[in-house]
Parts: C-alpha cells; sequence; structure tokens
C-alpha cells in the first residue's frame, strides 16, 4: 500500500500541469467553432487525439459544405481550414495526438506526446463528435472476412489513404455517408451493385439520394436489408431479401449477389464515454448530452455541442450551434451567465426529439429549436407552445425523418408565461 502511494505521488510530480479558461474537448468541426468563438472573451485550448485538426472534415474531399456559413460550397478540408486559420489567429492553445482520459470536477486527465498532463480547466466543452454503428451492432450473420467496412472507413482509405477497398460493391444503409460513397466508388471505376435500405424510404437528405444515386444510375433497393455474408479470406458475396412491416426478412426473397466489399452505413452514434464519466446526463433519444438552450449539459459548467449532442446532417447546423457553445462558455467564465429557472422542453406530435431539452433563463433573446420528425409529412406546421399558448410556429412544405428541422422562438414570451414547452408538428 506504501509503495502504491509513493508511485501515485511520483505520478503527480510528473504530470505537466495547466490552467485555462475553456478546454475544447475534440478538434473537429465544432470544436473549432466553439474554441473560435469562446477564445474572444477567455484563454482556450483544443485537446484533439489525432495528429490533426478538422476531424471527418478532412476526408470529405466532395463540395456541400459552407453555403449558409460561407455562402459558397466548399469541400470539407476547405471548410476546416478556414476555421483552423482562425483558431490559430486567434492563439487558441493546440494539444494534437492528446488523449482525455478522464474528467473530474473540471479536471481533465489527458495523455499525450509528453506522457500525462492535468488541465484546470473554468469551463469545459465536449465536441467528441460521433462513430458509426459496426456490423455487430446490427447483427448481420455470416463469415467474418476481409472486405467489410464501414462508410467512413471506407472513406478515409480512398480520400486520404489512396487505397480501393475493393471493385465490386455492394452498400447497406442510406445514410449520407453511405450515399456519398456510392458515387466516390463509381467515380474510382469500382461497379456498385446497389444500395439496400430496410426501411421504406431513404435515410439520407434528397439532395444525396439525387445527386450520387440517380446521376449515376446506381439502384436504391428499399425495404431490403443483407441477411448473410459469404467468403472464407475475402467477401465473395451477401445474400440480401425483402423485408415486413416489422423489418424481419421474408422467405422466398432471397437473393445473392456476388461482391468484393461491403460497405455499412447503418447510423451514427454520438461519442459520449468521457461525458458519460463526468456525469453527464443523456438523453435515450438522441443518445447524446442533454443540454439548455446555452448547450450547457447537467453538470454545471460543462458544455456540449455537435454530433456530440445530436447527429446533424449539416455542418453549418453544427457550427451555429457549436459558436453558441463557445459564446456561453466564455459568458460562464467570465461570471455574466443569468438563469432564471428550469423548464422542460418536450417533444410532442410527430417530433421523435428536440434539442434543447431543457431551458434555464439565461441571456439569449432567440432560441434554436432542432428536431427529427418521426415520419415524413405534407404541408406542416411546426409549433413551439408554452403550455397551451403558442410561442412560435412556421409551415414546412415537408419534413422527413433524415432532414433536422429548425425554429426560432422568443425566450422572453416562454419566460413570461413559464410553462414546459411543447414542440410539435401537425399537418395543415
Amino acid at each position: 500500500m506504501a509503495l502504491s502511494s509513493s508511485l501515485a505521488r511520483l505520478n503527480a510530480c510528473w504530470r505537466k500541469k495547466m490552467r485555462v479558461d475553456v478546454a475544447v474537448i475534440g478538434g473537429g468541426p465544432a470544436g473549432l467553432a466553439a474554441a473560435a468563438e469562446a477564445s474572444k472573451e477567455a484563454s482556450v485550448v483544443i485537446i484533439e487525439r489525432n495528429e490533426e485538426l478538422g476531424g471527418i472534415l478532412q476526408q470529405c474531399i466532395h463540395p456541400g459544405f459552407g453555403n449558409f456559413i460561407f455562402g459558397e460550397m466548399l469541400t470539407g478540408p476547405e471548410y476546416a481550414t478556414r476555421f483552423i486559420e482562425k483558431v490559430r489567429a486567434a492563439g487558441v492553445d493546440i494539444m494534437l495526438e492528446t488523449t482525455v482520459l478522464e474528467i473530474e470536477n473540471k479536471k481533465i486527465i489527458a495523455s499525450g506526446r509528453n506522457g500525462i498532463v492535468e488541465i484546470e480547466a473554468k469551463a469545459i466543452i465536449l465536441a467528441t463528435g460521433c462513430r458509426e454503428r459496426t456490423r455487430q451492432q446490427i447483427l448481420i450473420p455470416g463469415t467474418r472476412p476481409a472486405g467489410i467496412y464501414t462508410a467512413g472507413c471506407a472513406q478515409r482509405l480512398i480520400n486520404i489513404d489512396g487505397v480501393m477497398p475493393g471493385r465490386k460493391v455492394v452498400i447497406l444503409g442510406s445514410g449520407d455517408v453511405g450515399l456519398i460513397m456510392a458515387r466516390r466508388f463509381t467515380l474510382e471505376g469500382a461497379e456498385v451493385e446497389g444500395v439496400y435500405e430496410i426501411m421504406p424510404k431513404p435515410g439520407g437528405l434528397m439532395r444525396n439520394v439525387v445527386q450520387c444515386l440517380h446521376d449515376f444510375d446506381i439502384p436504391l433497393h428499399l425495404r431490403h436489408t443483407i441477411i448473410d455474408i459469404k467468403g472464407k479470406k475475402r467477401v465473395e458475396g451477401v445474400v440480401v431479401a425483402k423485408v415486413d412491416e416489422n423489418l424481419k426478412p421474408i422467405k422466398g426473397t432471397e437473393r445473392y449477389v456476388e461482391c468484393d466489399c461491403v460497405v455499412l452505413a447503418v447510423g451514427l452514434i454520438p461519442e459520449n464515454e468521457i461525458a458519460k464519466k463526468a456525469g453527464v446526463e443523456m438523453d435515450a433519444i438522441t443518445g447524446g448530452a442533454i443540454v439548455d438552450e446555452g448547450m450547457e449539459t447537467s453538470v454545471d459548467g460543462i458544455f456540449a455541442c455537435g454530433n456530440a449532442v445530436h447527429v446533424h446532417d449539416l455542418v453549418d447546423d453544427v457550427t451555429i450551434e457549436a459558436e453558441l457553445a463557445g459564446k456561453m462558455a466564455a459568458k460562464y467564465v467570465n461570471g455574466m451567465e443569468e438563469r432564471k429557472g428550469l423548464l422542460k422542453v418536450k417533444a410532442g406530435k410527430n417530433v421523435r426529439y428536440v434539442v434543447p431539452q431543457m431551458l434555464r433563463g439565461k441571456d439569449i433573446e432567440t432560441i434554436r429549436f432542432s428536431f427529427r420528425v418521426k415520419k415524413e409529412m405534407e404541408n406542416a406546421r411546426v409549433v413551439v407552445k408554452a403550455g397551451e399558448e403558442v410561442i412560435a410556429e412556421r409551415k414546412e412544405r415537408i419534413v422527413r425523418p433524415p432532414e433536422m428541422v429548425k425554429i426560432l422562438a422568443e425566450a422572453k414570451k416562454i419566460w413570461e408565461i413559464r410553462k414546459e414547452v411543447m414542440v410539435e408538428v401537425e399537418e395543415v
């Protein structure tokens, strides 16, 4: 016991220690935007486990980023570079190849290039992003040969490493990355036999369905899934089948498809192991942190933004949310944060979830509610209510589960009523 205590004290002495106003965990699009905004009023450090900033954007070489933020279509690396230049110009400390091990009372323990570092922060912003669902998580049976990749992994192999994962490809799932990779494989000369989607509607943005599949004559098979993977050393083929209303394979509809590569685009999960260890309350629907209108979590002084809160379809929305988190974290550090109380925000008719999930009456004039619907609906009316009183409303020509919906509401009106807030979507 004495030896163990001595080693613990010796290890603590060896640790590099630093103090900072705001520590941002994650150097992807959310972390960069949050850090850039917080640096206007506070000292900031970004802690990034990879060897470069930018996160997933660095492998997204296709255009389509920045239309709302910069008014032009950029590639992922171009979008990331704009913010990397911002944080460097602002003098933000950057710690690359550094992994956060734990957070305790706003003290961050991380392991980096030069060993263990202890960072005392007045506020923390969690911008840890998300991870892909794997074959094991969706329980696809069959053998375990080479040639099975998540869509993000396949994207990195082609765009960063210059390696082709396969020449005859089957894609499971019609999420945005899966759709984009169907086009990418085709442009590289591979044959994409088809994209298979278990649901009755595509899982990605409609613009990606059109630009990535229709424009390249790549078939989209709705209500289909993979029920078996064949192959020994390398994938030789898959068995696909139609599914019924309960998403169960229909006997007699099986079909063998020859391929040497299977790409899985079957959903994303917020990366929140560190947040959970810090005691942050999680949303059972999104899998991300529960936040208020200023992106602060249930733990005082810990904020969250981007895909660590809920999975976004547009990086521009990530940036808007992250800039709010950075601004409010700086206010918290400088003792300028206000709170009027606590109101819950509920998901109403045809709303799967809504962010923020609570309101604390912070110094924010307009609250931005973001949510996804349960089912597609045309000529829809989006409504924000406080009690029974309508605070804000807008009409949408169409709402779809894959596409995030946003609505702004005046905070003053909500706090005058001081009743539970409900966001709902109804047919006009």
